[in-house]
């Protein structure tokens, strides 16, 4: 009875001790398990005026805004208010950095719609690229964004409501990749002459559209083929926005498929009018997108950076 005692108290030690290092295992692994999930919940989750009017000519029928710039830095997905001189900062920077940075005030434009500095001392060297006639396809937006990175630039692209209407990802995509959306009216058609009701829906409707697919409405308008009229201003300036047409034409909208040399004359095109704080214009084709290396690098040759549109007060001087 004695011997029978002490195995069964023997076999019951045996199995309280079995009992405990396996609690004790799994405690240890919930433990190395748990701060792994919190640290992964708090890990964070981008004048020589061009001819006159030159987009009145055989301009395309619409248009894309953005790649950081030399000039000015960063991102913004904060909207700037109509006017302000206060820096923004949130928007997520080309090539992924998701670190936001303040992007500061140093340019405004003039009356020829160039880009001047705000102060002496700023770089003045500076080139503002634009894109019109937009969003087309994921394609030429990729490759002219691709190439903006490359260069540490950023540009406008002014989009037509219509477009965005029938492709909003490829406006999601412009925004995603670091450009900066502009606003280029609803249908691409002359404004000048229009009753206002009819400008204010033009330019309103974009930007409710850019608004609702972006979660930030558009702080430059570009009105199609540079004809806002007075009311075009007015209007634009109601919805803080900075009209705008352009300094310098790239003249790729004249060219066809079947031109040849179609880089070389780009590039003339720009070169010949180049200045100081030349507001260029492009197009989303095919063509400028593959001479848009060529033609930053010819840009920077020549000593020119490029300016951050969201650098630029939203009031022209």
């Amino acid at each position: 009875m004695g011997k029978t005692t002490s195995m069964l108290l023997l076999s019951a030690l045996l199995l309280s001790a079995c009992s405990n290092g396996g609690n004790s295992g799994n405690t240890a692994a919930e433990a190395t398990v748990q701060p792994t999930a919190a640290a992964a919940q708090a890990a964070p989750e981008p004048s020589a005026k061009a001819t006159a009017s030159p987009e009145a000519s055989s301009a395309p029928e619409a248009e894309p805004s953005a790649a950081p710039a030399t000039a000015g830095a960063a991102s913004s997905t904060a909207p700037q208010p109509a006017g302000n001189n206060v820096a923004v900062s949130g928007e997520q920077p080309a090539g992924g950095d998701t670190a936001a940075a303040e992007v500061p005030l140093l340019y405004h434009m003039n009356k020829n719609y160039d880009i001047v500095p705000n102060e002496e001392g700023t770089n003045k060297k500076v080139v503002l690229l634009t894109f019109d006639d937009g969003p087309k396809e994921a394609d030429m937006i990729n490759s002219l964004i691709d190439t903006l990175d490359k260069h540490h630039a950023k540009a406008i692209f002014f989009v037509n409501g219509y477009r965005v209407k029938e492709h909003p990802e490829l406006l999601k995509l412009i925004k995603d990749r670091g450009g900066i959306i502009g606003n280029h009216s609803w249908d691409h058609i002359v404004l000048k002459d229009k009753p206002a009701a009819e400008v204010k829906k033009q330019i309103e409707d974009v930007q409710n559209i850019v608004k609702e697919v972006t979660g930030e409405a558009p702080h430059f308008f570009r009105p199609p083929h540079g004809a806002g009229g007075d009311v075009g201003k007015k209007i634009a300036a109601e919805n803080g926005l900075l009209y705008m047409t352009w300094s310098v034409g790239s003249l790729d909208w004249e060219m066809k498929e079947k031109d040849s040399n179609k880089t070389a004359k780009l590039i003339t095109n720009v070169t010949d009018q180049l200045h100081s704080g030349s507001n260029i214009l492009m197009h989303e084709l095919p063509w400028t997108v593959e001479a848009l290396d060529k033609l930053l690098t010819t840009l920077e040759g020549k000593g020119y950076s490029f300016v951050d549109p969201r650098s630029i007060e939203l009031k022209m001087r």
